[in-house]
């Protein structure tokens, strides 16, 4: 069985036991949340789609721990005029197991 869920403004492919990183959510490590925008839940037999999200569906998770990415550099540059402005980024992220997918 498996989900699609949306959080942070992405989509997300979700299975029982597994884990995975999305964006940064305001909860303490070792807390249950709950996904409540459920977009497909699937059985391999049949599929409920929802029109956006499916009534009723939700996805309980554990916060396994908040981290950051590998940081990206980002270049402005302007030819003939000596500018150059260069700075870093590193997205926070939040590990989630996924507990269980209610339908």
């Amino acid at each position: 069985m498996y989900a699609v869920v949306e959080t942070g403004g992405k989509q997300y492919r979700v299975e029982e036991g597994r884990t995975l990183k999305v964006e940064r959510l305001r909860a303490e490590p070792g807390t249950s949340v709950t996904l409540e925008r459920v977009l497909l839940v699937a059985d391999g037999q049949a599929a409920r789609v929802g029109s956006p999200v499916l009534e009723g569906a939700r996805v309980t998770a554990t916060v396994m721990g908040h981290g950051k990415t590998k940081k990206i550099i980002v270049m402005k540059y302007k030819s003939k005029v000596h500018y150059r402005h260069k700075t870093g980024h590193r997205q926070q992220f939040t590990t989630l197991r996924i507990d269980k997918i209610e339908t």
